[in-house]
């Protein structure tokens, strides 16, 4: 859309919205009349497609029983490799190298279990201590099942800021002693996006392989994956691609590493014509499919078919540009709405460096948060201090975060937080 000259006024958020892009989406999700929602980084809403793609499948449970596997509307047997190929396009992947399995944890897992491989003095992971839990718990399992030290042996490149990650300071860290990097694309509490071509060339310079955690950029930013060459990556289903709560998730490897053995095997790593031979030895696939290792869990997977078709209608660089644009409006409005009320935004200002949403730090964050959702406002505690505010641009209005910053306005004004405790619910 046009670059506009901002102003505070309701009229002006609603002119926004005549000229926006992607408005006609929308519709096809399913939105609370005067609730406003701000969490699609964590958890995307339902569309009508996606809804409509999980009855598909309990529909053909229904009539056909086993015989699902190979008939119906939408044949489980192949159900991974053809959402893999739907996803290919959103990270810059060829339809091969993408597969929709597991979780992003057990992905994790299984990419570091195939690539890790220490030797002599090079045997230590390089991540960063701002990357969500999850990876470092999986990492330093990894480390663990070589014998070796999962304190000594990942180095976490530290913040200079306690929010950001310097990329000189990550390259400094690809010394000689470093077997495998797995980073962020986006940090998720401040939404730093990292240079991911930048990062991938350097560390192949000093001969280390390189994957990214795309949870928080999948479905929010254009990638080139296999363009950039990035060794692997893997992310969540449920966020941005609003494929449902616990989804199934999706793992990419590039192709010139196609008939490496993958590090964790089962009978949905085979070849699929081979796969009912039921022999002990296994022929893996020659695609992404080989890091595959249990069954589809064809119900978790399903809705996600119709989420992507939204996707493909609307464009990545289209979603990008809305999504920058929104998440402006939004940091705008904050400063000139909140001024004196003890808020900063500290995600990146620059749209080179920011991914999908803003991050708002106060003091009484948490009681905040809960004062908004009494207001009908959905938006992300982190703690110890973090307000994540995530306009989806598929579904998020303008007007919507007008309205959210004026509900924010009065909670602060008239100090409705002070009712609650400053301090997170059992699920934040």
């Amino acid at each position: 859309m046009e670059a506009y000259t901002f102003n505070t006024s309701e009229s002006y958020a609603e002119s926004l919205d005549e000229k926006a892009e992607l408005t006609m989406f929308r519709d096809e999700f399913y939105l609370q009349n005067d609730h406003y929602y701000m969490d699609g980084n964590s958890l995307g809403l339902l569309s009508k497609r996606a809804e409509q793609t999980l009855l598909n499948s309990l529909e053909d449970w229904k009539r056909h029983g086993i015989d699902g596997w190979m008939t119906g509307k939408q044949p489980w047997f192949y159900l991974s490799e053809k959402i893999g190929a739907k996803l290919a396009p959103l990270v810059g992947a060829k339809e091969v190298e993408v597969i929709a399995t597991g979780s992003i944890t057990a992905n994790i897992h299984q990419l570091i279990a195939t690539f890790y491989h220490p030797d002599g003095k090079r045997k230590k992971i390089l991540a960063d201590e701002l990357t969500f839990p999850s990876d470092i718990y999986a990492l330093q399992s990894q480390i663990s099942l070589k014998n070796l030290d999962p304190v000594e042996d990942l180095i976490r490149v530290k913040s200079r800021d306690g929010r950001t990650i310097n990329e000189e300071d990550i390259i400094a860290a690809m010394t000689d002693e470093v077997a495998l990097i797995l980073m962020p694309s986006v940090l998720y509490r401040s939404g730093q996006m990292l240079d991911m071509e930048r990062l991938t060339k350097e560390a192949h310079q000093r001969g280390i392989l390189i994957g990214f955690d795309l949870a928080h950029s999948a479905g929010a930013i254009p990638h080139e994956l296999h363009n950039w060459e990035v060794d692997f990556a893997m992310w969540c289903n449920y966020k941005y691609l609003n494929g449902g709560p616990g989804s199934v998730g999706g793992l990419f490897v590039h192709e010139k590493h196609f008939g490496t053995l993958p590090g964790l095997t089962g009978w949905f790593s085979s070849k699929k014509e081979k796969q009912f031979d039921m022999e002990h030895v296994l022929t893996p696939a020659e695609t992404a499919g080989a890091f595959q290792i249990g069954t589809p869990h064809v119900l978790s997977a399903a809705p996600i078919l119709g989420s992507l078709e939204i996707f493909h209608e609307a464009g990545m660089e289209n979603i990008r540009r809305k999504s920058l644009s929104l998440t402006r409006y939004m940091m705008d409005l904050i400063d000139h709405e909140l001024q004196g009320m003890g808020f900063a935004i500290t995600n990146p200002s620059d749209d080179r460096f920011r991914g999908g949403h803003v991050c708002l730090e106060h003091d009484e964050a948490a009681r905040i948060c809960k004062a908004l959702k009494e207001k009908h406002v959905t938006p992300d505690f982190r703690a110890p201090n973090v307000i994540r505010l995530a306009p989806i641009a598929l579904y998020t209005s303008y007007h919507d975060i007008w309205k959210m910053v004026q509900i924010l306005k009065t909670i602060m004004k008239e100090e409705q937080y002070k009712k609650f405790k400053n301090e997170r619910e059992v699920v934040a």
